[in-house]
């Protein structure tokens, strides 16, 4: 096998099988991201893919999951995704799941039918990064679409079947747009009622345009008391049905997890601590990607 580039994928496909399907991300426009400049963006084709599966199946035995990376598998048209699928039945019948990054604007040029064939294959889990709720935060950071883009392209995904993982950036709004942020997301993840929804804390890496604007002092940066706050927030105005919450990656001040909305109380007590200088933050060299 052979990957190009440097390649990413969530916390929870840490076990997975990664597969290219695409080089790079589509959209690639996003002010915070770094993740794939050092890519131009292709579609591989199904004899690179295929060749990658079969491959893998030579050095392992035992496969539960696969993951498509990079960042947008599912802007391959629908019929390629269903013989990518195809091909992982007949090659890993043990494979228990197939997660994807999806885009909005993917999520939204596939029907709610095409999502529902893709499940039936395999499609287990899809992750989407809503990054805030806001129309002006999404419009600062290049996003792509609006809140209600993102909220039809993930009420498409729970309809299908497939799990949505959802995530959101803490402090991508600056200072001023702590509540707005907070507020808004939690508006926007409350139409969508997610299964899974993990937060990220902003980290600026050099060469991106948020870098340059922090640099320029036009962003500012949360400090970790004010990251606890807008998380406090944004739970309090949570109103969601059955989801998984984890503020746990690499780049969060501190972990916090739990099942919305039977942990709520239990989330905005530790926020609190927190917030009274009652809990001890990460330090800052031990943030990461």
């Amino acid at each position: 096998m052979k990957y190009e580039g440097t390649v990413y994928r969530p916390p929870s496909e840490a076990y997975s099988l990664i597969i290219q399907v695409t080089i790079g991300c589509a959209h690639n426009k996003c002010s915070f991201c770094g993740m794939y400049k050092d890519k131009k963006f292709r579609i591989r084709t199904n004899d690179e893919i295929f060749r990658d599966l079969e491959e893998a199946r030579k050095y392992h035995s035992l496969v539960k999951r696969i993951f498509l990376a990079d960042g947008d598998a599912l802007v391959l048209p629908t019929n390629t995704l269903k013989n990518i699928l195809i091909k992982i039945k007949e090659l890993y019948p043990e494979c228990e799941r197939v997660g994807v990054y999806g885009a909005p604007k993917d999520i939204l040029n596939k029907s709610v039918h095409e999502l529902k064939e893709l499940k039936e294959l395999g499609l287990g889990i899809l992750y989407l990064g809503i990054e805030s709720g806001s129309d002006n935060i999404l419009k600062n950071i290049n996003k792509g679409v609006n809140s209600q883009e993102m909220i039809e392209a993930g009420k498409k995904v729970k309809e299908s079947g497939i799990k949505l993982s959802a995530t959101l950036i803490s402090g991508i709004g600056s200072k001023d747009g702590m509540l707005e942020h907070a507020r808004e997301s939690a508006r926007v993840i409350n139409h969508i009622d997610p299964d899974y929804v993990g937060l990220l804390t902003l980290m600026v890496e050099r060469g991106t345009e948020i870098y340059n604007l922090v640099s320029s002092g036009s962003f500012e940066l949360l400090s970790p008391e004010e990251v606890m706050l807008e998380t406090k927030e944004f739970i309090k105005e949570l109103k969601v049905s059955n989801c998984v919450f984890r503020s746990n990656h690499a780049s969060n001040y501190m972990s916090l997890g739990g099942v919305l909305p039977e942990d709520k109380e239990r989330l905005l007590l530790q926020l609190e601590k927190a917030i009274n200088g009652q809990c001890s933050f990460k330090n800052e060299r031990f943030r990461g990607l």
